[in-house]
């Protein structure tokens, strides 16, 4: 069994006002409960635990003036301590730079029930709380549902988010016999070893007169009041609809890949020194992005995948004689090798030793594995 998550988009309603309510009610919660942390801390330099306030919110709803929290599920809130534990955990382990700090109550997006506080009704509705909910049912839901996530987007539109065990399905498909390594770039999106190149739309450059439009319109309002809210969910609606078209394009490169070849390796790259050294036109492209769904289509579609390092040497690495061309820069798109004099096309080279190094080491077909060697 396999945990997938569903998500669909809830009717415009007037009831949905509950919801955004129980989302206000968690951020309070949520700083809350970050500011006696905080308060901890600097009393008995601690942490306070997960078990220990989770009781604590306990006692509080017993309180006069805590007694709106009741209006929040209990194993909502049960939710917001344990991403408090989750955030604290990381920082302790040094997975993140800073502990959880507040957040704004715009910005504050979701709670989540488990078990009780929720019921599914079949077809698109869903009974949360006392009120029932339609949504936009695009295909249907798994049987066994284990937990629900109501989400507040930046646009002001409501999903739900039904987090599900199902069986791992593979789509039966014929075998190519093809591999092929691939090396991502600014120029082209993919450039693969058997000379195939993809080219990225960028959505982001084409949407650029509506970003600013948007931009332009929401500076002239003052900042709080109703005419700001509409212009600042008109700029997320721009953000949206290009992530859409960005997510929407990866998709389909993935599947068109698995579907071509049974093997596939590609390099682990800085994805976040490329963003901070190009900007946005490397976010314009999301290799980030395309990467981190490419395992599931692979996995689907029984296509092997294969990772180099990210310090293996492979667009100074001659692919002719082996030998690295400690000269070479960026803006080296076509070069010579100093050692064998092959002319090699820079984004093409990289690609050919990444799958001669992909699938050497994984010690897959007859594909010989590249010598380093120095350069004269």
């Amino acid at each position: 069994m396999v945990r997938r998550t569903y998500i669909f988009q809830l009717y415009r309603s007037k009831r949905l006002k509950h919801l955004h309510r129980q989302i206000d009610l968690a951020s309070e919660i949520y700083n809350h409960l970050i500011a006696l942390q905080k308060r901890y801390y600097r009393r008995y330099h601690a942490y306070i635990g997960y078990f220990r306030l989770k009781r604590h919110v306990t006692r509080l709803k017993r309180l006069r003036r805590y007694a709106h929290w009741r209006q929040l599920g209990s194993q909502a809130i049960q939710d917001i301590v344990r991403r408090i534990d989750l955030g604290y955990q990381k920082f302790f382990r040094k997975e993140n730079a800073r502990p959880p700090t507040f957040r704004k109550r715009r910005k504050y997006r979701s709670f989540t029930l488990s078990q009780a506080g929720w019921k599914y009704l079949g077809d698109n509705r869903v009974q949360i709380g006392t009120h029932v909910y339609r949504f936009h049912r695009s295909r249907p839901l798994p049987a066994i549902i284990k937990t629900l996530t109501i989400k507040r987007l930046p646009t002001g539109r409501m999903v739900l988010c039904f987090s599900c065990l199902c069986e791992p399905k593979s789509v039966p498909r014929a075998m190519t016999g093809h591999s092929a390594g691939f090396d991502f770039g600014l120029q082209t999106f993919l450039t693969g070893s058997d000379g195939t190149r993809i080219h990225a739309p960028q959505p982001l450059k084409q949407h650029l007169r509506a970003i600013r439009t948007a931009n332009r319109s929401l500076s002239r309002k003052v900042k709080g009041s109703g005419h700001w809210h509409r212009a600042r969910q008109h700029l997320a609606r721009v953000h949206r609809r290009i992530a859409n078209q960005r997510q929407a394009w990866h998709w389909r490169v993935a599947r068109e890949l698995c579907l071509t070849y049974d093997s596939m390796n590609f390099e682990d790259l800085d994805l976040r020194g490329m963003q901070q050294l190009w900007g946005r036109k490397a976010s314009d492209l999301g290799h980030g992005a395309f990467l981190r769904l490419l395992p599931g289509v692979a996995v689907q579609l029984g296509t092997e995948l294969g990772w180099v390092e990210r310090w293996f040497p492979s667009s100074k690495l001659c692919s002719v004689c082996g030998a690295i061309n400690h000269d070479l820069e960026l803006h080296h798109r076509i070069w010579t090798c100093p050692s064998c004099g092959a002319v090699h096309d820079r984004d093409f080279n990289a690609a050919t030793n990444i799958h001669r190094e992909g699938t050497s080491s994984r010690g897959r077909g007859g594909v010989r594995r590249a010598q380093l060697a120095a350069a004269d």
